[in-house]
């Protein structure tokens, strides 16, 4: 008992032995919201290559078969036709809109993993000083 109560007073102030189990569920707390934010950055990654490259509008038939009227804004940047402008998910101020959606999410991803990779590190610091190993 006495050696327990040595090796709380020997850690740093800050280190106190609830400390690092906090900080330990903090960084699984964190893990959790980097995995969320991952997920939410791969839907809408998906969601823009979908609408940069898929085909869309009405069925345009010819003796080579039938497809879609309007081709993707990636492959057809300046629509000829009337009816694949109205679209406004396929026009670029959109698109740019998405994109910088995806960045945001994908940014905020990358900073919460790391900042969970950082805490799960710094709890296991942390409980190598308060339960040292003799």
């Amino acid at each position: 008992m006495a050696g327990d109560e040595a090796a709380v007073e020997a850690a740093p102030a800050g280190t106190a032995p609830g400390q690092a189990g906090k900080t330990g569920r903090d960084a699984r707390r964190i893990e959790g919201w980097s995995i969320a934010w991952m997920l939410l950055a791969l839907v809408i990654w998906g969601c823009f290559a979908f609408l940069l490259f898929a085909d869309y509008g009405p069925e345009a038939s010819s003796y080579q078969g039938s497809r879609s009227l309007c081709r993707g804004p990636f492959v057809e940047p300046l629509p000829q036709e009337r009816v694949c402008r109205s679209d406004e998910l396929r026009q670029w101020p959109s698109l740019l809109g998405i994109l910088a959606l995806a960045t945001v999410a994908t940014v905020t991803a990358a900073a919460t993993t790391v900042y969970a990779k950082v805490l799960d590190h710094l709890a296991h610091g942390e409980e190598a000083r308060v339960n040292p190993q003799d």
